[in-house]
């Protein structure tokens, strides 16, 4: 018996699922979810089946052919990373039905009361299973080397509706026969007034941690032929979203001209309330969006780009664990920069290389004590990958892309691009697929480029660099006048949008004098910032300044956004401060920790474990 990968209790030896049937009956008064699920092998299996769960009630499991029970045991041991195996005892078995409930405290759901959405009436749920939390929704083999077709009922409250990571079947009645809840509950309850049924089904097979739905208020906005956005039905929150993303189908476009044809039909767009922990989310059909994107300005459209570039790198071609991370994240960041140049012009592309460079060489620092996670291929044995997720596998994956391309051309990198993504087209890799292919169809490249110190090694390569642009080099030359004293006049910043500031401040020292902070701030109110990017970067700077006029302008931050990316730098700046400042992260975190998503409050817990 051989684990398949480490974040998984699925065995080498076992056959994979090809084929999953989902019955969810939502109980917003207990924050759980009364479900089953219909696993089809793809070849019967004799003997013991594992199944990542992570804190399931698991009510029965059942051969469906037969409606015999089979024997099955849910390990009395929690794996704190991995959860618990659920082990069937199958004979000549290819189907398997399991009943289940979810916990409230499942790590991919987020459930939240009606005073924690827009419109303060009705109550709302949403998933975010990677890396490895689609286990606590429902029993899977939870890695992404396994890629499974899906269908899902869903059983809401009228009030409300639903979205998937799928195509929308019907939205109807639920059925008073034929078996309709499949057993995820008793029919009465099924059937019962007031609820409704949507369903949905992906044709395409994809990796567990793309499985994604999210309940609620919600309406939407047709922006593209492919495309709408949806979220929160607020006519405000649905306009702006709608002009923020408008130019949507065009980056559709840029980017089946660059990579080849879009294989997924739709690309619809949810903006999440605002615990949602990251950016985006690439979930096939409907990416899952922060409301941080939405800056009034198109801006957030980059975002977009980086979870469109993922229809093709990421969820096309999956990394097959999550120690080969970089396949998924360093093309994607690729992918979505020669989008950005398309769309949006070489300064702008550079700018956000800048802002990725930059980010690069400060997670060199982060990991000076644990340098294996600023390798490219890692190994995450006995590791949360939700505590060493960082910009290396974009960054340095991104990095060692350029570089290729510099090395042949930009021309022959497209070719060999398209030749990879259609050679391995709804397959999971790893690394050494990769690197054999690259050697098979770029001859000689590791006589050029040191593969090897590029995978393998640590830190950043001699032959990575920063970006070549006029506007890069003067923001970096600005930012380093600073540290003379000198502020950019408002002449030089007329132009300056939310990146071109980004990048200042992230190329500020880390701590400068309280009074060269108050007066940047007083001249340019980048404290008051719409752009999160901009304002959480400034107040990164006043608490490494130990500015502490500005830590209410941090309370207010914390407590009205759940992404990470502002969680962990801010926390991590409090926590690395004088006693008062650990003491007003905890408050801060006790007070607004429900606010977030299981994610992100576990990310925050581990940063203040390290420090307190």
């Amino acid at each position: 018996m051989a684990p398949i990968d480490p974040h998984s209790f699925t065995d080498s030896t076992h056959p994979l699922t090809t084929h999953v049937s989902l019955s969810f009956y939502f109980d917003f008064s207990t924050s759980t979810i009364a479900s089953s699920a219909l696993l089809t092998l793809c070849q019967p299996h004799t003997g013991d089946l594992l199944i990542d769960t992570r804190s399931l009630t698991i009510t029965s499991v059942i051969d469906p052919t037969n409606n015999t029970q089979l024997p099955f045991s849910l390990s009395p041991q929690v794996d704190p990373i991995k959860g618990q195996p659920l082990t069937v005892a199958l004979t000549n078995s290819s189907k398997i039905l399991i009943t289940f409930v979810t916990s409230p405290s499942s790590s991919a759901l987020q459930w939240l009361t009606p005073p924690q959405t827009f419109n303060k009436k009705l109550p709302f749920v949403y998933t975010q299973c990677q890396s490895i939390h689609a286990r606590s929704i429902f029993p899977c083999q939870d890695t992404p080397t396994s890629r499974v077709r899906y269908n899902a009922k869903l059983n809401i409250p009228h009030q409300l509706s639903a979205v998937m990571s799928a195509r929308h079947v019907e939205r109807r009645a639920p059925l008073t026969t034929g078996g309709d809840s499949g057993l995820a509950c008793d029919e009465s309850l099924w059937c019962a007034e007031g609820r409704v049924v949507e369903e949905f089904v992906m044709e395409q097979p994809i990796p567990p941690y793309l499985f994604a739905f999210a309940v609620g208020e919600i309406g939407c906005r047709e922006v593209g032929p492919r495309t709408k956005v949806f979220a929160e039905s607020v006519p405000s929150v649905l306009d702006a979203a709608a002009k923020e993303f408008a130019g949507t189908e065009d980056m559709i476009r840029v980017g089946e001209k660059l990579f080849g044809d879009y294989d997924w039909e739709r690309f619809d767009l949810l903006v999440l309330p605002p615990s949602f922990p990251y950016g985006g989310m690439e979930n096939p059909r409907m990416v899952f969006l922060t409301p941080t994107v939405i800056k009034g300005d198109a801006s957030g459209a980059q975002v977009v780009a980086h979870e469109l570039a993922h229809s093709w790198t990421g969820n096309l071609i999956t990394n097959k664990t999550n120690d080969h991370f970089w396949l998924n994240e360093g093309f994607t960041t690729y992918a979505e920069r020669r989008i950005v140049e398309a769309v949006q012009g070489e300064d702008i592309a550079a700018l956000n290389i800048g802002i990725g460079w930059k980010g690069l060489v400060d997670e060199m620092e982060r990991f000076k004590d644990n340098m294996e996670f600023t390798k490219l291929l890692t190994n995450q044995e006995g590791v949360d990958p939700d505590d060493v997720y960082s910009q290396v596998p974009y960054e340095k994956g991104f990095q060692f892309l350029w570089r290729i391309e510099r090395q042949i051309g930009r021309a022959a990198f497209d070719e060999f691009l398209k030749k990879y993504i259609a050679a391995f087209k709804f397959q999971s890799i790893d690394t050494h697929m990769f690197l054999d292919f690259l050697r098979a169809n770029v001859p000689g490249i590791e006589n050029d480029v040191d593969l090897k110190t590029w995978i393998e090694g640590t830190g950043i390569p001699s032959d990575a660099m920063e970006p070549v642009s006029n506007i890069y080099s003067k923001i970096v030359s600005l930012a380093h006048e600073f540290k003379q004293g000198r502020m950019p006049s408002e002449e030089e910043v007329a132009s300056w949008h939310g990146q071109e500031w980004e990048l200042y401040l992230e190329n500020l020292p880390k701590s400068v004098e309280a009074s060269q902070v108050t007066a940047l701030d007083r001249r340019y109110r980048l404290s008051e910032s719409g752009d999160y990017e901009v304002k959480v970067a400034f107040l990164q700077l006043a608490i490494g300044s130990r500015c502490s006029e500005y830590y209410n302008v941090v309370e207010k931050t914390l407590k009205e956004v759940g992404r990470m990316k502002y969680l962990r730098p801010l926390y991590t700046a409090l926590v690395q401060g004088k006693e008062e400042e650990k003491i007003f992260a905890q408050r801060v975190f006790s007070e607004a920790r429900e606010t977030y998503h299981p994610i992100a409050q576990g990310v925050v817990e581990s940063i203040l474990s390290k420090h307190l």
